[in-house]
C-alpha cells in the first residue's frame, strides 16, 4: 500500500476551468471521501489520480513514484465505478478474476487470490452464480472483489453506491468501511451524498467549482466549518444561518442584534470581532424550544412539524428569518402555528464575516 499526493494538479476543457489547482497529501492506510455538489469536480479529478482523464497541469505521486503521466495499469490503482460494468455471461468467480487472466498469473495464484477476496466479501457461495442471479449489492461486491484481487496501491471508489436503494447504501457502507479496517489500505470514494462521507472518512475532501473549499475529519468539518459553503453542505438538515448585527464586544461576547430586535451573545474565544453585519450559524439539534424571556433567543412561529419518530424536525419563521430548523424530541409536542422561543446555546453558535469567512466557531470539539 502507498500515500498519494497531488501538487498543483489542474484540469481544463478547452478554455473552461474544472480543476483550478489542487493540492494534497492522502497518507498511507487512509479512506479520504471527495464530496461536492454536482459539477464541482470530485469525479474528473478521480480519474485524473486514475490515469483516465490528462492533466493539464501538476503532479501526481504514489508512494514514492511519480505516476503524472504512466497509463492506469502502471499507477498501482484499481477503480470501483457507479455501474458495476460486470461481463453477464460470466459466473462470479469468472468476472472477480478477469483481470488476473488477462495479466497472465498462473491459474494457482489466480484461484487463491478469487477465493481469499470472496471469502473477504461473503461471495463464496456465489462464485458459480452469473450477475443476472444477483442483487445490487452483490453485484456491487463482486465489482469490489474485482479490484481486491489485483492487490493495488491505492484503490479508487467513484459513487459506487448510487444505483442502490437506501437500505443497501447502509449495508454497502458498514461493509466498505468493514474491508477498509481488514485491507488497512489506501482508499480513495468520491460521492455527492455528505452522509456516506461522515460515516465512512478518515479524511474528507470538500470540493467546490474545483477548488478545494476545507479538508479536515468529518467531525472538524461538521464542527469547525471554515466558511459558509462548508457550513451548509456538510450537515443534514443544513446549518441555520441568522443575519444579523455585531454591536459591541464585552468581556469576550460579541453582542448580535438579529433584525427582530433579539440580542443574542456569542463568546469570542479570543478573537477580534469587528462591529458591523455578520452571519449567525448554529446546527438544528443546537436550537431549543424555550421558555418565554429566555435569554439568547428569539420568537417564531411553526410553520411545519415533521415527526420522524426519534426526533421532530420543526420548521420555524421569524421576523426576517425565512426559515430555521430545530431538531427537537421525537415526542415534541409543538404543531404547525404555533408561537414558540426559540433559545441558542452559545457555545455552540458561528459567525462568519461578509465574505462568508468564519470568525468564530463553537466550542464542543
Amino acid at each position: 500500500m502507498a500515500g498519494l499526493r497531488l501538487h498543483g494538479v489542474k484540469k481544463s476543457f478547452g478554455e473552461v476551468p474544472v480543476i483550478r489547482g489542487i493540492d494534497l497529501d492522502i497518507i498511507d492506510g487512509e479512506f479520504c471521501v471527495f464530496v461536492g455538489p454536482s459539477g464541482c469536480g470530485k469525479s474528473t479529478l478521480l480519474r485524473m489520480i486514475a490515469g483516465l482523464e490528462e492533466m493539464t497541469e501538476g503532479l501526481i505521486t504514489i508512494g514514492d513514484r511519480d505516476v503524472t503521466w504512466l497509463p492506469p495499469a502502471r499507477r498501482g490503482i484499481s477503480m470501483v465505478f457507479q455501474s458495476y460494468a460486470l461481463y453477464p455471461h460470466m459466473t462470479v468467480a469468472q468476472n472477480i478474476a478477469f483481470g488476473l487472466k488477462m495479466a497472465k498469473l498462473p491459474k494457482a495464484e489466480i484461484d487463491a487470490r478469487t477465493g481469499k477476496a470472496a471469502k473477504l466479501l461473503q461471495l463464496t457461495e456465489l462464485l458459480s452464480r452469473r450477475p443476472a442471479q444477483l442483487s445490487g449489492g452483490q453485484r456491487q461486491r463482486v465489482a469490489i472483489g474485482r479490484a481486491i484481487v489485483r492487490e493495488p496501491d491505492v484503490f479508487l471508489f467513484d459513487e459506487p453506491l448510487s444505483n442502490l436503494d437506501a437500505a443497501l447504501r447502509v449495508q454497502m457502507r458498514i461493509e466498505i468501511s468493514k474491508l477498509h479496517n481488514d485491507l488497512k489500505a489506501t482508499m480513495i470514494y468520491v460521492t455527492h451524498d455528505q452522509v456516506e462521507a461522515m460515516t465512512m472518512a478518515d479524511k474528507i475532501v470538500v470540493l467546490n467549482a474545483g477548488m478545494i473549499a476545507q479538508v479536515g475529519s468529518p467531525l472538524e468539518l461538521y464542527h469547525r466549518p471554515n466558511n459558509l459553503f462548508v457550513a451548509t453542505f456538510i450537515g443534514s438538515p443544513k446549518m441555520n444561518l441568522i443575519e444579523g448585527r455585531v454591536e459591541e464586544v464585552v468581556n469576550g461576547n460579541a453582542r448580535i442584534q438579529l433584525a427582530s430586535g433579539s440580542m443574542i451573545e456569542v463568546p469570542t474565544r479570543g478573537t477580534t470581532v469587528a462591529m458591523g453585519p455578520v452571519t449567525l450559524g448554529v446546527r438544528p439539534e443546537h436550537l431549543l424550544v424555550g421558555k418565554t424571556g429566555a435569554v439568547n433567543s428569539f420568537k417564531g412561529k411553526v410553520q411545519l412539524s415533521e415527526h420522524l419518530g426519534g426526533e421532530t424536525m420543526l420548521y420555524v419563521s421569524a421576523p426576517d428569518i425565512e426559515q430555521c430548523v430545530i431538531k427537537a424530541d421525537g415526542l415534541a409536542p409543538q404543531r404547525a402555528g404555533d408561537e414558540i422561543t426559540v433559545e441558542l446555546a452559545p457555545q455552540t453558535c458561528h459567525l462568519f464575516d461578509a465574505n462568508g469567512q468564519a470568525i468564530v466557531n463553537g466550542s464542543l470539539i
